[in-house]
């Protein structure tokens, strides 16, 4: 929650937020996604493989979507991003019954 929130204030303050600030959100998610992904794909990883496979493929999207957002200069690009890091934050939150 805390990488879609400091994403959310430079969506929201764009146009304000210098470059390094920007810089400095995309590097904090990109390496939450960075453990998340080798953390779910390892080998000693007890999940099926279909949800390795999704995580990995979720990885692959945000790493590609942090650099265009930084080479087209688009704030709209981060929309999916935050909203992705808020389903996975939601559903690691939700305890199983």
């Amino acid at each position: 929650m805390k990488a879609a929130a400091r994403l959310q204030l430079i969506k929201d303050e764009w146009q304000e937020s210098s470059l390094a600030e920007k810089d400095d959100a995309l590097v904090y998610n990109r390496k939450l996604w960075t453990i998340l992904v080798t953390s779910a794909t390892s080998s000693e990883s007890e999940l099926p493989q279909d949800i390795k496979n999704n995580i990995a493929t979720l990885g692959v999207f945000i790493f590609k979507q942090t650099i265009t957002i930084m080479t087209d200069d688009d704030a709209g690009k981060l929309t999916s991003i935050i909203g992705i890091n808020r389903a996975i934050a939601e559903g690691l939150r939700s305890s199983p019954e």
